[in-house]
Protein backbone atom coordinates (compact mmCIF):
# COMPACT_ATOMS: atom_id res chain seq x y z
CA UNK A 1 0.00 0.00 0.00
CA UNK A 2 0.74 3.50 -0.17
CA UNK A 3 -0.33 6.98 1.16
CA UNK A 4 -1.64 9.38 -1.26
CA UNK A 5 -2.84 12.65 -0.99
CA UNK A 6 -6.76 12.17 -2.59
CA UNK A 7 -6.25 15.15 -4.81
CA UNK A 8 -4.02 12.88 -7.04
CA UNK A 9 -6.20 9.85 -6.51
CA UNK A 10 -7.45 8.80 -10.04
CA UNK A 11 -10.68 6.97 -10.73
CA UNK A 12 -10.38 3.22 -10.20
CA UNK A 13 -7.72 2.67 -7.67
CA UNK A 14 -8.26 0.69 -5.12
CA UNK A 15 -8.42 1.46 -1.13
CA UNK A 16 -6.23 -0.33 0.60
CA UNK A 17 -7.24 0.73 4.54
CA UNK A 18 -10.70 1.38 5.29
CA UNK A 19 -11.71 4.42 6.21
CA UNK A 20 -13.61 5.52 9.69
CA UNK A 21 -15.90 7.93 11.10
CA UNK A 22 -14.85 8.69 14.89
CA UNK A 23 -17.26 5.92 16.38
CA UNK A 24 -15.42 3.38 14.62
CA UNK A 25 -18.28 2.15 11.77
CA UNK A 26 -16.26 1.86 8.51
CA UNK A 27 -17.29 4.41 6.03
CA UNK A 28 -15.31 3.02 2.70
CA UNK A 29 -14.55 -0.47 2.88
CA UNK A 30 -10.54 -1.88 2.10
CA UNK A 31 -10.85 -2.95 -1.54
CA UNK A 32 -13.45 -1.03 -2.76
CA UNK A 33 -12.68 0.41 -6.46
CA UNK A 34 -12.82 4.38 -5.99
CA UNK A 35 -15.27 5.81 -8.62
CA UNK A 36 -14.61 9.95 -9.28
CA UNK A 37 -17.76 10.56 -7.50
CA UNK A 38 -16.27 8.86 -4.05
CA UNK A 39 -13.08 10.70 -4.57
CA UNK A 40 -14.61 13.84 -4.47
CA UNK A 41 -16.94 12.70 -1.05
CA UNK A 42 -13.43 11.98 0.53
CA UNK A 43 -12.08 15.67 -0.42
CA UNK A 44 -16.01 17.21 0.42
CA UNK A 45 -15.21 14.97 4.14
CA UNK A 46 -11.75 16.21 4.48
CA UNK A 47 -9.78 13.38 4.10
CA UNK A 48 -6.43 14.65 3.26
CA UNK A 49 -4.54 11.13 2.51
CA UNK A 50 -5.41 7.61 2.15
CA UNK A 51 -3.67 4.34 1.04
CA UNK A 52 -4.52 3.02 -2.08
CA UNK A 53 -2.99 -0.41 -3.53
CA UNK A 54 -0.05 -0.80 -5.62
CA UNK A 55 1.63 -3.54 -6.82
CA UNK A 56 4.80 -2.81 -6.22
CA UNK A 57 4.04 -2.40 -1.88
CA UNK A 58 1.28 -5.20 -1.77
CA UNK A 59 3.10 -6.15 1.11
CA UNK A 60 3.53 -3.33 2.98
CA UNK A 61 1.24 -2.64 5.53
CA UNK A 62 -0.10 0.40 7.94
CA UNK A 63 -0.30 -0.70 11.50
CA UNK A 64 -2.85 0.94 13.82
CA UNK A 65 -1.33 1.36 17.12
CA UNK A 66 -4.29 0.35 18.88
CA UNK A 67 -6.65 -2.91 18.49
CA UNK A 68 -10.01 -1.80 16.65
CA UNK A 69 -12.37 -2.37 19.72
CA UNK A 70 -10.01 -0.60 22.33
CA UNK A 71 -9.99 2.63 20.06
CA UNK A 72 -13.64 2.87 19.25
CA UNK A 73 -14.27 1.95 23.74
CA UNK A 74 -11.92 4.72 24.89
CA UNK A 75 -13.48 7.40 22.67
CA UNK A 76 -17.23 6.04 23.35
CA UNK A 77 -16.50 6.44 27.24
CA UNK A 78 -14.92 10.46 26.48
CA UNK A 79 -17.78 10.94 24.66
CA UNK A 80 -20.30 9.61 26.70
CA UNK A 81 -18.74 11.44 29.95
CA UNK A 82 -18.36 14.60 27.83
CA UNK A 83 -21.77 14.63 26.71
CA UNK A 84 -23.64 13.76 30.56
CA UNK A 85 -21.09 16.73 31.71
CA UNK A 86 -22.29 19.31 29.05
CA UNK A 87 -26.10 18.20 29.65
CA UNK A 88 -25.72 19.10 33.50
CA UNK A 89 -22.96 21.65 33.60
CA UNK A 90 -23.85 23.38 37.06
CA UNK A 91 -23.23 21.16 39.90
CA UNK A 92 -22.90 17.81 39.13
CA UNK A 93 -20.67 17.67 36.11
CA UNK A 94 -17.84 17.04 38.22
CA UNK A 95 -19.70 14.33 40.05
CA UNK A 96 -20.05 12.77 36.55
CA UNK A 97 -16.44 12.41 36.44
CA UNK A 98 -16.13 11.36 39.61
CA UNK A 99 -17.83 7.99 38.58
CA UNK A 100 -16.31 7.98 35.47
CA UNK A 101 -12.60 8.00 36.65
CA UNK A 102 -12.31 4.66 37.25
CA UNK A 103 -13.35 3.58 33.78
CA UNK A 104 -10.89 6.35 32.90
CA UNK A 105 -8.35 4.90 35.02
CA UNK A 106 -8.67 1.72 33.00
CA UNK A 107 -8.50 3.17 29.88
CA UNK A 108 -5.12 4.61 31.03
CA UNK A 109 -3.55 1.49 32.09
CA UNK A 110 -4.58 -0.36 28.79
CA UNK A 111 -3.26 2.05 26.37
CA UNK A 112 0.03 2.53 28.87
CA UNK A 113 0.25 -1.48 28.19
CA UNK A 114 -0.09 -1.04 24.48
CA UNK A 115 2.09 1.73 24.00
CA UNK A 116 4.79 -0.01 26.12
CA UNK A 117 4.06 -3.82 24.27
CA UNK A 118 4.44 -1.81 20.55
CA UNK A 119 7.82 -2.12 19.63
CA UNK A 120 7.46 0.12 17.01
CA UNK A 121 7.17 3.99 16.54
CA UNK A 122 3.70 4.95 17.60
CA UNK A 123 1.87 5.82 14.30
CA UNK A 124 -1.17 8.15 14.33
CA UNK A 125 -2.62 8.63 10.90
CA UNK A 126 -5.91 10.76 11.98
CA UNK A 127 -6.42 12.09 8.01
CA UNK A 128 -7.45 8.17 7.38
CA UNK A 129 -10.74 8.87 9.94
CA UNK A 130 -13.47 11.93 9.70
CA UNK A 131 -14.50 13.36 12.59
CA UNK A 132 -18.57 14.11 13.69
CA UNK A 133 -16.99 15.25 17.18
CA UNK A 134 -12.73 16.13 16.87
CA UNK A 135 -12.88 16.82 20.33
CA UNK A 136 -13.05 12.91 21.21
CA UNK A 137 -10.66 11.49 19.16
CA UNK A 138 -8.09 14.21 19.82
CA UNK A 139 -8.26 13.73 23.32
CA UNK A 140 -7.39 10.40 22.78
CA UNK A 141 -4.30 10.94 20.83
CA UNK A 142 -3.55 13.50 22.98
CA UNK A 143 -3.36 10.76 25.55
CA UNK A 144 -1.26 8.21 23.12
CA UNK A 145 1.27 10.46 22.16
CA UNK A 146 1.40 12.17 25.82
CA UNK A 147 1.78 8.62 27.33
CA UNK A 148 4.56 8.05 24.49
CA UNK A 149 6.56 11.30 25.54
CA UNK A 150 6.12 9.88 29.42
CA UNK A 151 7.44 6.73 28.65
CA UNK A 152 10.37 7.84 26.64
CA UNK A 153 12.12 10.10 29.64
CA UNK A 154 11.05 7.03 31.53
CA UNK A 155 8.47 8.53 34.05
CA UNK A 156 7.11 6.25 36.97
CA UNK A 157 4.38 3.96 36.35
CA UNK A 158 1.95 6.19 38.39
CA UNK A 159 2.91 9.20 37.05
CA UNK A 160 2.53 7.68 33.62
CA UNK A 161 -0.67 7.25 34.95
CA UNK A 162 -1.75 10.78 36.31
CA UNK A 163 -0.36 11.89 33.28
CA UNK A 164 -2.60 9.73 31.01
CA UNK A 165 -5.40 10.96 33.10
CA UNK A 166 -4.51 14.83 32.62
CA UNK A 167 -4.25 14.06 28.65
CA UNK A 168 -7.41 12.42 28.19
CA UNK A 169 -9.27 15.45 30.25
CA UNK A 170 -7.17 17.85 29.37
CA UNK A 171 -10.54 19.15 26.90
CA UNK A 172 -13.19 18.62 29.10
CA UNK A 173 -13.34 22.68 29.28
CA UNK A 174 -14.40 22.79 25.53
CA UNK A 175 -17.75 21.27 26.44
CA UNK A 176 -18.96 25.17 27.29
CA UNK A 177 -17.98 26.73 24.13
CA UNK A 178 -20.65 26.99 22.12
CA UNK A 179 -21.00 24.64 18.62
CA UNK A 180 -20.84 27.69 16.26
CA UNK A 181 -17.62 28.89 17.39
CA UNK A 182 -15.73 25.37 18.16
CA UNK A 183 -16.80 23.96 14.18
CA UNK A 184 -17.05 27.20 12.60
CA UNK A 185 -15.06 27.06 9.49
CA UNK A 186 -13.47 30.22 9.10
CA UNK A 187 -11.01 32.86 10.74
CA UNK A 188 -12.14 33.06 14.50
CA UNK A 189 -13.09 36.53 14.95
CA UNK A 190 -10.91 38.42 18.50
CA UNK A 191 -14.20 37.91 20.31
CA UNK A 192 -14.80 34.29 19.38
CA UNK A 193 -10.81 33.53 20.07
CA UNK A 194 -11.82 34.86 23.76
CA UNK A 195 -14.44 32.42 24.19
CA UNK A 196 -12.06 29.79 22.99
CA UNK A 197 -9.35 30.63 25.63
CA UNK A 198 -11.83 29.98 28.19
CA UNK A 199 -11.62 26.46 27.87
CA UNK A 200 -8.63 25.87 29.99
CA UNK A 201 -10.11 27.41 33.13
CA UNK A 202 -13.77 26.29 33.20
CA UNK A 203 -11.69 22.50 32.57
CA UNK A 204 -9.95 23.34 35.62
CA UNK A 205 -12.78 24.59 37.62
CA UNK A 206 -14.61 21.36 36.39
CA UNK A 207 -11.80 18.96 37.58
CA UNK A 208 -10.62 20.62 40.39
CA UNK A 209 -13.71 19.28 42.41
CA UNK A 210 -13.69 15.90 41.59
CA UNK A 211 -11.90 14.11 44.28
CA UNK A 212 -10.93 10.37 42.69
CA UNK A 213 -8.47 12.13 40.78
CA UNK A 214 -4.92 13.98 41.81
CA UNK A 215 -5.60 17.71 41.41
CA UNK A 216 -2.38 18.00 38.98
CA UNK A 217 -4.97 16.72 36.60
CA UNK A 218 -6.91 19.66 36.50
CA UNK A 219 -3.70 21.66 36.27
CA UNK A 220 -3.08 19.88 33.27
CA UNK A 221 -6.29 20.92 31.71
CA UNK A 222 -5.40 24.48 33.06
CA UNK A 223 -1.76 24.59 31.46
CA UNK A 224 -1.65 23.19 28.36
CA UNK A 225 -2.00 25.83 26.26
CA UNK A 226 0.70 27.61 28.35
CA UNK A 227 4.26 28.34 26.85
CA UNK A 228 7.46 28.37 28.23
CA UNK A 229 8.17 31.70 26.74
CA UNK A 230 5.11 33.29 28.69
CA UNK A 231 2.93 33.30 25.63
CA UNK A 232 0.15 31.08 25.93
CA UNK A 233 -2.96 31.51 27.87
CA UNK A 234 -5.08 31.91 30.37
CA UNK A 235 -2.51 32.74 32.76
CA UNK A 236 0.99 33.73 30.49
CA UNK A 237 2.86 31.06 32.95
CA UNK A 238 6.40 30.90 31.51
CA UNK A 239 9.31 28.31 32.38
CA UNK A 240 9.08 26.41 35.48
CA UNK A 241 6.10 27.97 36.49
CA UNK A 242 4.34 25.33 34.14
CA UNK A 243 3.88 21.87 35.42
CA UNK A 244 5.88 19.15 33.66
CA UNK A 245 2.79 17.48 32.64
CA UNK A 246 1.67 20.74 30.77
CA UNK A 247 3.93 20.68 29.34
CA UNK A 248 4.27 17.21 27.65
CA UNK A 249 0.52 17.71 26.77
CA UNK A 250 1.07 21.04 25.02
CA UNK A 251 3.73 19.04 22.74
CA UNK A 252 1.23 16.20 22.31
CA UNK A 253 -1.69 18.51 21.45
CA UNK A 254 -0.19 21.04 18.90
CA UNK A 255 1.35 17.84 17.23
CA UNK A 256 -2.12 16.23 16.72
CA UNK A 257 -3.90 19.33 16.32
CA UNK A 258 -2.00 20.42 12.81
CA UNK A 259 -1.85 16.76 11.52
CA UNK A 260 -5.52 16.29 11.81
CA UNK A 261 -8.06 16.64 9.50
CA UNK A 262 -9.88 19.97 10.85
CA UNK A 263 -13.54 21.82 9.49
CA UNK A 264 -10.59 25.03 8.64
CA UNK A 265 -7.85 23.38 7.42
CA UNK A 266 -6.04 20.04 5.81
CA UNK A 267 -4.10 17.79 8.09
CA UNK A 268 -0.30 18.18 8.07
CA UNK A 269 2.04 15.11 7.48
CA UNK A 270 4.44 13.83 10.52
CA UNK A 271 7.19 15.75 9.46
CA UNK A 272 5.34 18.99 8.82
CA UNK A 273 4.16 18.82 12.47
CA UNK A 274 7.76 17.84 14.00
CA UNK A 275 8.76 21.18 11.78
CA UNK A 276 6.07 22.89 13.84
CA UNK A 277 7.18 21.41 16.98
CA UNK A 278 11.01 22.59 16.44
CA UNK A 279 10.13 26.23 15.25
CA UNK A 280 8.86 26.22 18.82
CA UNK A 281 11.63 24.61 20.76
CA UNK A 282 13.35 26.48 23.70
CA UNK A 283 10.83 29.38 23.40
CA UNK A 284 7.40 28.30 23.24
CA UNK A 285 8.18 24.02 24.10
CA UNK A 286 10.83 22.33 25.94
CA UNK A 287 13.49 20.94 23.81
CA UNK A 288 13.91 17.78 25.45
CA UNK A 289 10.00 17.11 25.31
CA UNK A 290 10.12 17.66 21.33
CA UNK A 291 13.45 15.49 21.03
CA UNK A 292 11.51 12.32 22.83
CA UNK A 293 8.73 12.67 21.31
CA UNK A 294 10.71 12.60 17.76
CA UNK A 295 12.27 9.41 19.20
CA UNK A 296 8.59 7.93 20.27
CA UNK A 297 6.78 8.53 16.98
CA UNK A 298 6.64 7.76 13.70
CA UNK A 299 7.50 10.72 11.33
CA UNK A 300 7.55 9.26 8.04
CA UNK A 301 4.74 6.60 8.32
CA UNK A 302 4.46 3.56 6.34
CA UNK A 303 3.70 4.04 3.20
CA UNK A 304 4.62 7.30 2.44
CA UNK A 305 6.88 7.75 -0.57
CA UNK A 306 9.66 9.95 0.25
CA UNK A 307 12.65 11.45 -1.84
CA UNK A 308 16.39 10.97 -0.52
CA UNK A 309 19.27 13.05 -1.21
CA UNK A 310 20.66 11.30 -4.03
CA UNK A 311 17.79 11.17 -6.52
CA UNK A 312 16.16 7.79 -5.44
CA UNK A 313 12.66 7.70 -4.27
CA UNK A 314 10.67 5.16 -2.62
CA UNK A 315 8.26 4.10 -0.29
CA UNK A 316 8.62 3.54 4.01
CA UNK A 317 8.38 0.30 4.75
CA UNK A 318 9.82 -0.30 8.37
CA UNK A 319 11.01 2.06 11.00
CA UNK A 320 13.83 1.88 13.12
CA UNK A 321 12.92 1.87 16.70
CA UNK A 322 13.76 5.37 18.19
CA UNK A 323 15.13 7.04 15.17
CA UNK A 324 11.90 8.70 13.39
CA UNK A 325 13.42 10.16 10.90
CA UNK A 326 15.68 6.92 9.57
CA UNK A 327 13.59 4.08 8.61
CA UNK A 328 13.77 1.29 5.90
CA UNK A 329 13.01 2.75 2.30
CA UNK A 330 11.55 0.44 -0.72
CA UNK A 331 13.58 1.90 -3.60
CA UNK A 332 11.52 2.34 -6.63
CA UNK A 333 13.10 5.04 -8.85
CA UNK A 334 16.51 6.33 -9.49
CA UNK A 335 16.78 9.58 -10.66
CA UNK A 336 13.45 9.41 -11.82
CA UNK A 337 13.99 6.13 -13.89
CA UNK A 338 12.28 2.84 -12.49
CA UNK A 339 13.78 0.44 -10.85
CA UNK A 340 13.86 -3.51 -9.42
CA UNK A 341 12.88 -3.04 -5.97
CA UNK A 342 15.13 -3.19 -3.32
CA UNK A 343 15.56 -1.92 0.12
CA UNK A 344 17.94 0.89 2.09
CA UNK A 345 17.85 1.14 5.67
CA UNK A 346 18.68 4.49 6.66
CA UNK A 347 20.10 3.53 9.83
CA UNK A 348 23.18 1.90 7.94
CA UNK A 349 23.28 4.39 5.33
CA UNK A 350 24.28 7.95 7.01
CA UNK A 351 25.40 9.64 4.00
CA UNK A 352 21.22 9.04 3.03
CA UNK A 353 18.73 11.62 4.17
CA UNK A 354 14.97 12.13 3.15
CA UNK A 355 14.86 15.13 1.97
CA UNK A 356 10.80 15.19 0.78
CA UNK A 357 7.98 13.28 0.89
CA UNK A 358 5.52 13.26 -2.54
CA UNK A 359 1.91 11.57 -2.12
CA UNK A 360 1.11 12.22 -5.53
CA UNK A 361 -0.46 8.87 -6.53
CA UNK A 362 0.26 7.29 -10.09
CA UNK A 363 -1.27 3.75 -10.92
CA UNK A 364 1.17 1.63 -12.14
Amino acid sequence: MRLAATETVEAGSILAKAIYNDKGQVLLREGVKLAEKMIGRLQGMGISYIYIRDCRTEDIQYKDPLPAKMRKEAIQTIESVFRQVEEDQNLTGSLVIEKASKRFSEIIRQLIGEVRGNKELLTILSNVYTYDHYIFTHSLNVTLYSLAIGMKIKMPPKELETLGLGAILHDVGKIKVPADILMKPGRLTAEEFEEIKKHPGDGFELLKGVQTIPLIVAHCAFQHHERINGSGYPRGLQGEQIHDYGKIIAVADVFDAVTSNRIYRQAMLPHEGLEILYAGAGTLFEAKLIEAFRQAVAIYPVGITIELNDGRKGVVCRQNAGLSDRPVIRILEDNGSVTNPYEVDLRTELNTVITGCDTTFVKQ
